[in-house]
């Protein structure tokens, strides 16, 4: 998975690791390994929780041959085992790749992409999709999504023994103390977390430049349109908003639609590649590149850039 999964898993395991720290059930590494466990466990059932979220289903191979025929000539160029085609019913344009050991490796096109994509820019994003598999993105940022539940578990452990420990008497500055650094450690791995998932995306950009014709121009096609019919989507019906639970998995976030799609707002392009055009010649603000340091997308801007320059 990618970084909102990390930043979910952080947050759950922080309340079980206060509340068995609280009940003083465990010792420190006793309850180290149940968090480590927690977590792990998370990650193996995770494809089951994002089926019933997004109403994923199979999509069968007699129902949608050509789509098939596309994954498997693809994975075969990605040198990987052919994942499960997945739909997802979301009205945005949209696909993820996930999985774990137990559920296999998935890949899902949302319903509202099939209808809004071409075929050539449907295949640029699968192909952006395999590129995470390629990568085992899903291995590294579940891996990754440990070490800010640790540095919280470890801050509060910490935290704790000094406020009642044999020093009691001395820990109302300490706990304060704790209490910064656990924030300060939770916030720099927030951003650490955020900044490796935005490289990821590059990665898989550049995968599917490397094994779909013309893959940087369909791909660029493909990312504007997603971008331009989200903000519309969101605007209309509310239903970008609903879609927070594991939005680092897109190929674009959701919650970005109305930031990047400033660019477009003023933008009515005659064709595709003049729309994708239209947003090279925007420019990058000050606050745009803070913006990005939060977020577990690149900027549509820059992600555009870096794909001309593969072309």
């Amino acid at each position: 998975m990618i970084a909102s999964l990390a930043i979910i898993f952080t947050l759950s395991t922080a309340v079980l690791a206060i509340v068995l720290s609280l009940l003083q059930v465990f010792d420190f590494i006793t309850l180290g390994i149940i968090v480590v466990g927690f977590n792990i466990f998370q990650w193996l059932i995770s494809p089951y929780i994002i089926d019933a979220l997004y109403r994923v289903k199979e999509i069968p191979e007699n129902e949608n041959p050509k789509l098939h025929a596309l994954v498997e000539n693809l994975s075969g160029k990605s040198g990987i085992k052919k994942p499960r085609l997945m739909l997802a019913q979301i009205p945005i344009p949209n696909a993820f790749a996930y999985g774990s050991p137990i559920a296999g490796t998935r890949v899902a096109v949302t319903s509202g992409l099939l209808k809004t994509l071409e075929g050539d820019e449907v295949e640029a994003v699968i192909g952006h999709e395999l590129g995470h598999l390629k990568h085992r993105d899903v291995q590294i940022m579940m891996f990754v999504s440990l070490l800010p539940a640790l540095f919280y578990y470890i801050g509060y452990s910490l935290m704790i023994s000094s406020t009642y420990g044999r020093r009691r008497e001395e820990g109302g500055g300490t706990a304060v103390l704790g209490i910064i650094l656990v924030a300060f450690s939770m916030f720099l791995t927030y951003v650490c977390v955020t900044f490796l998932s935005r490289v990821r995306e590059y990665y898989a950009d550049r995968h599917s430049a490397s094994i779909v014709e013309q893959g940087p121009r369909k791909l660029s096609e493909g990312l504007a349109k997603i971008v331009h019919t989200t903000r519309n989507i969101g605007r209309t019906r509310g239903k970008a908003q609903n879609l927070n639970a594991f939005k680092a998995l897109f190929i674009a976030d959701p919650d970005r639609a109305d930031i990047d799609s400033t660019a477009v707002s003023t933008i009515t392009a005659s064709s595709d590649q003049k729309l994708v055009q239209e947003i090279l010649s925007q420019k990058l603000t000050t606050v745009d590149r803070i913006i990005e340091i939060f977020s577990t997308h690149p900027n549509i801007i820059k992600r555009l850039k870096a794909l001309q320059e593969l072309s």
